[in-house]
């Protein structure tokens, strides 16, 4: 059953990602991209990480997807921007070609990784979300700390862009 939900939520997947890049649409491709991250939480749930699943949906098909309509509104892409030239055929060969790396990287691997300290009879003892915070405030801490440094510098930086005027007047916005 599980290899069978696992093929189910991996095609769709596959076929929403393909979606959100050839649709014209702009908004429509937002949506398949609405549709591929509710299937990725899905797989997160098969791998009994059910934490993470809710995290998915909160952050990406929350915040990130409401941000990407906003963006999309903002610009007020239409859709017929989008032509098939030259570069749409070289695009899709080195897209292809890199494509065809991957699969071969991914044959000649062997799969082998670093294994953790913890062991699945320790995080089913404790939890998902608790090993999860333990490891992120012990191990990671320096890390997290850097990441949530930068996020707020770019917070910083967006505000006293915006109050300048300079992000208005690059989009074209002249008051």
């Amino acid at each position: 059953m599980t290899l069978v939900l696992f093929s189910y939520f991996a095609s769709v997947i596959l076929i929403s990602g393909i979606m959100v890049v050839s649709m014209s649409n702009p908004v429509h491709a937002v949506l398949s991209l609405l549709v591929m991250f509710f299937h990725v939480a899905g797989i997160y749930v098969l791998l009994n990480a059910e934490f993470i699943a809710i995290v998915q949906i909160l952050v990406y098909a929350g915040a990130i997807l409401v941000l990407y309509l906003f963006v999309v509104m903002l610009l007020n892409l239409s859709g017929k921007e989008k032509s098939h030239n030259r570069q749409y055929f070289f695009g899709s060969f080195i897209g292809l070609t890199i494509f065809a790396e991957i699969a071969i990287l991914l044959h000649r691997s062997l799969f082998s990784g670093v294994t953790g300290s913890d062991t699945v009879e320790k995080i089913k003892s404790t939890g998902n979300t608790q090993a999860i915070g333990e490891s992120l405030f012990t191990t990671y801490l320096w890390p997290f700390e850097v990441a949530s440094l930068i996020l707020l510098v770019a917070m910083i930086g967006a505000i006293v862009l915006s109050k300048n005027g300079i992000l208005r007047d690059s989009w074209g916005d002249k008051r």
